[in-house]
């Protein structure tokens, strides 16, 4: 069942304490900073918001900022609400370096599958709840906002629990086992890297990061790229490799980019590897096939 439309809002705010105050949200896994990996997880968000300090992002968003500065995450989910017009909203936290668009997809799936469900949270390994790794109807969280502004005279520095506690949710297992994990220390931020290179995500990630940084969104078939790199490396020279997949995306861009356009592309580029290849092994063999005469040496005569 596909999920309706939906907004974002990214709770990038916070003093991080745990890290000595340091920037948290910025603060790079695999080469992108923690606040861009949320940011690709809803990136088929209409609008997303993100509730904190103004800093550089891959890709565009609203600005919004709690009242005042540092008042917790109600008056963060507040001020991020002001934008939101969609009938879903994804609540991320800006620390989720392993939080997917498959995942952020499955809990908006499930909420438009349960009529009578106002939100659908994430539920870590050990069974707890990351009401900050959840979708919601925008709906319950503007009236469970202002019950609680009427009640308490106000939202600030209060616990985002006096919400939750109130909606009628359903629980979402986590479907990786690492969705739900979040940098909070440096031992997090650690955990977090190794875990990268240690469970082989290492091509993936440099992937993404590489299409972040290079403002390209486009998906492609990358065994058959790493294939054509082989082939250039073996069939004409290792060097080869890296020149030929750099001209297989330049014609690729000229022929107007896209899937097909690259693919296109590598098949040409495969072609011409393999028939340079095998002119290279018929040039080979031809030579060490050896023949039954023999050119004179220089300064020798043909004749006695």
């Amino acid at each position: 069942m596909k999920h309706a439309a939906y907004d974002a809002v990214v709770l990038a705010g916070g003093a991080a304490r745990r890290l000595g105050g340091a920037d948290k949200p910025g603060l790079p896994v695999a080469g992108r900073a923690l606040i861009d990996r949320v940011l690709d997880a809803c990136a088929g968000a209409g609008t997303t918001v993100v509730v904190g300090p103004r800093r550089p992002t891959t890709r565009p968003v609203l600005w919004s900022r709690e009242d005042p500065p540092g008042g917790g995450p109600l008056a963060a989910l507040g001020a991020g609400l002001r934008g939101v017009t969609a009938e879903y909203v994804l609540l991320l936290a800006a620390d989720l370096p392993f939080l997917t668009r498959t995942t952020a997809d499955a809990l908006l799936t499930e909420l438009s599958a349960g009529p009578s469900d106002e939100g659908v949270v994430l539920t870590d390994p050990d069974g707890r709840d990351q009401p900050l790794a959840a979708a919601y109807r925008t709906e319950a969280l503007r009236r469970e906002l202002a019950l609680i502004a009427t009640e308490h005279g106000g939202v600030a520095g209060l616990p985002l629990r006096l919400l939750t506690h109130q909606l009628a949710l359903r629980r979402l297992p986590d479907p990786t086992g690492n969705a739900s994990f979040d940098c909070d220390t440096w031992d997090d931020l650690s955990t977090a890297r190794a875990h990268i290179r240690e469970h082989g995500n290492v091509l993936d990630e440099w992937i993404a990061a590489a299409k972040a940084d290079l403002g390209i969104d486009l998906d492609v078939d990358i065994s058959v790229l790493l294939d054509l790199a082989r082939d250039a490396a073996h069939g004409v020279a290792r060097p080869a490799a890296p020149l030929t997949t750099f001209l297989v995306g330049y014609a690729a861009a000229q022929a107007g980019g896209g899937p097909e356009a690259v693919a296109e592309a590598c098949r040409k580029a495969t072609a011409l590897a393999e028939r340079w290849a095998k002119e290279s092994e018929s040039s080979g063999a031809s030579g060490s096939s050896g023949s039954s005469a023999e050119k004179p040496s220089t300064g020798e005569s043909s004749t006695e």
